[in-house]
């Protein structure tokens, strides 16, 4: 490797190589919990598949496992790849980092694999092994590379919401593309009364420290707090009704309006 320097998946690939061929407590675990894998037969097995297998485990080997090198493996994998007498695991232990590695469950050998070779992995569940080169692939690399990456876990599943507050925060700083949405939140009304803010928030800058604000009040309420029971203080503030009818929801409405 250029520099001496290991990719992840190698690292991954060559702790895993270590405990297989060390610690043989954990190899008898880890080999009860591929053998539940690959009595599957032939396919793909999926996360909650995955760690229904682990359920089934004694409670022993289940601890053994979630200790070491193997339990950080089984945590973060998405699906697995069976094809006697080898498995493929995708990792993801991170969000947007993808780790792919294959096991032999019969001879006990670790392989790193790279994306296109865990593909065609995967394609040979369809069409059987295959030594062609003819396969048709497009990198759609181009295309996101102005999307903005989740970095933290607790973004996985929650992509909506991400952009959403991403996109906010893009606003709050581009104060010419943030005005016309304050000015029609400061006008919205319905059956003529007044919604989402009021008189007292005049520019972005009041918005933004009233949000704060708000924040730092509703985080110390019971999430089920309904919202009359703080809505005088907001209107003291400059906000108004639209923002949810509980602390929970308008917590939610502020964090996606404004930027963390």
């Amino acid at each position: 490797m250029a520099n001496g320097v290991l990719t992840r998946a190698q690292r991954l690939r060559t702790r895993l190589h270590e405990t297989l061929t060390a610690q043989r407590n954990e190899i008898l675990s880890f080999l009860s919990f591929l053998s539940r894998v690959k009595s599957h037969g032939k396919g793909i097995l999926q996360r909650n598949q995955l760690l229904a297998e682990f359920e089934k485990l004694s409670e022993a080997s289940r601890k053994k496992l979630n200790n070491g090198p193997f339990g950080e493996i089984l945590k973060s994998t998405q699906e697995a790849i069976v094809l006697p007498p080898w498995i493929a695991l995708a990792v993801r232990p991170r969000p947007g980092v993808w780790e792919y590695i294959r096991v032999n469950v019969s001879a006990l050998v670790v392989e790193e694999l790279r994306v296109p070779e865990y593909l065609h992995f995967k394609e040979e569940l369809v069409d059987g092994s295959c030594t062609g080169n003819s396969i048709f692939e497009v990198d759609f690399g181009p295309f996101t590379a102005s999307v903005p990456r989740p970095t933290l876990s607790k973004s996985i599943g929650n992509g909506v919401k991400f952009l959403n507050r991403h996109l906010s925060a893009k606003m709050f700083h581009d104060k010419d593309s943030m005005q016309p949405l304050l000015d029609f939140l400061r006008t919205h009304q319905h059956n003529e009364k007044t919604m989402m803010l009021n008189d007292k928030i005049q520019n972005l800058d009041t918005l933004l420290s009233v949000l704060r604000k708000a924040d730092e009040y509703l985080t110390s309420q019971p999430p089920e707090t309904p919202y009359h029971e703080f809505e005088h203080q907001f209107q003291e503030i400059g906000l108004e009704r639209g923002w949810g009818d509980t602390a929970e929801r308008v917590l939610e409405m502020s964090h996606a309006f404004g930027p963390s």
